[in-house]
């Protein structure tokens, strides 16, 4: 009987422990993110295609990705300083931040002939595998639905040279296979998915 006490006992405080260095706190997100509003936008909705919308994106994803540039492990040059200052803490109650808020629509006007034949590339390629359907990502794999067509372009040219290689190989191996107008057809579809 004492036995069992104590196994719950240290059970539940394992759950809670384990519970609060997984917390995050979308207010101190919310404080924590004005230094990304001048390239990511109010609230993760940039306007600049050089920089990924981040408004409503996986929190898993967003905190995978902070992690990856403190570490060196995905290199840019606007982004290594600012993660290289984050503290676990502070990448979790950014990534609950920006998945807590809403995606605005894009402007982006997809050209539908290169749009249907990136919706034939991305069946071909089973991206909606790790994408899910509707391109909303999961845990961490990110949403792509209606992220930046220049964006989408430069991340799948990046995965096809080798110049970005903080997945598990997945992305660089779909990426390698893909021709140039595959990737523009596939940016189309995607940047389109609103």
């Amino acid at each position: 009987m004492k036995l069992g006490k104590i196994c719950f006992w240290g059970g539940l405080l394992l759950a809670l422990a384990t519970g609060r260095a997984y917390s995050q706190d979308i207010d101190a997100g919310a404080r924590k993110a004005e230094v990304c509003m001048p390239c990511h936008g109010v609230n993760g909705n940039s306007t600049n295609q050089q920089f990924p919308i981040l408004a409503g994106q996986t929190l898993r994803y967003i905190y995978v990705e902070l992690k990856d540039f403190k570490a060196g492990r995905r290199k840019n040059p606007f982004m290594d300083p600012v993660a290289a200052k984050l503290s676990r803490e502070d990448m979790f109650d950014l990534g609950a931040f920006f998945a807590a808020q809403k995606r605005a629509p894009t402007p982006f006007n997809s050209d539908p002939v290169k749009a249907a034949k990136g919706e034939a590339k991305a069946d071909e390629t089973l991206c909606t595998m790790c994408h899910l359907g509707g391109f909303m990502g999961q845990n961490e794999v990110p949403r792509v639905a209606g992220q930046h067509y220049e964006y989408i372009v430069k991340q799948l040219e990046d995965f096809k040279a080798g110049r970005r290689t903080n997945d598990a190989g997945t992305m660089a191996s779909v990426a390698k296979t893909l021709s140039e107008e595959d990737i523009k057809n596939l940016a189309n579809y995607l940047a389109g998915l609103q």
